[in-house]
């Protein structure tokens, strides 16, 4: 096997390690938590469903492809819960150094285009990265909206904070983030979240 072939399979047999970094989200059934790999995979698909929603002209591969490497970091991070500020402290740095890692792997011109990408998503520079940030929250709020707020009322996260930190949503979709706010709204009434 060449080095290049060895390289990316080693970094694919890596990536299988997502499947095992559980989310504070449950699966909509509510059997149980979500997995990075199938919160990637909901991800890339809202994405490529979505577009049209974008504020945004964006390239919807790009967008995708967002999805299924944004989390990939997490494989040594951990996932970090959104609403724990404490968490959040130390979060760039771990995901900087894990990201440089696993992206490291692949060939040198590989692991480079996805480190770039991946940064670009965390930098929120360009109208993709701030379409698929507002996509990342948006699969995570359905979620939580379908299973009666379990993850938020397990983690006793209040519907102002909620609010607060997924408004960003409306950077990349105005009409996701009305859609987002009414859910919440909704979760409010329906004695969900307080």
């Amino acid at each position: 096997m060449n080095d290049r072939l060895r390289r990316q399979i080693d970094f694919l047999l890596e990536i299988d390690k997502l499947k095992s970094v559980f989310r504070r989200n449950y699966i909509a059934d509510g059997s149980r938590a979500e997995n990075d790999a199938e919160h990637s995979w909901h991800f890339a698909t809202a994405a490529m469903i979505l577009a049209g929603h974008a504020k945004a002209p964006v390239d919807v591969s790009r967008v995708v492809a967002m999805g299924l490497i944004h989390d990939i970091v997490e494989i040594d991070a951990g996932d970090t819960f959104i609403y724990d500020d404490a968490a959040k402290l130390d979060q760039r740095e771990r995901e900087e150094r894990a990201a440089e890692r696993l992206f490291g792997m692949l060939p040198p011109d590989q692991g480079a285009s996805l480190l770039a990408l991946w940064r670009e998503f965390e930098e929120d520079s360009t109208p993709e990265a701030r379409f698929a940030r507002s996509i990342d929250r948006l699969v995570a709020i359905i979620l939580n909206y379908r299973t009666g707020g379990r993850a938020w009322r397990e983690n006793r996260v209040p519907a102002e904070q909620i609010m607060q930190i997924n408004s960003r949503i409306e950077k990349g979709s105005p009409a996701l983030w009305d859609f987002v706010r009414e859910l919440i709204e909704n979760a409010v009434k329906q004695g969900f979240i307080e």
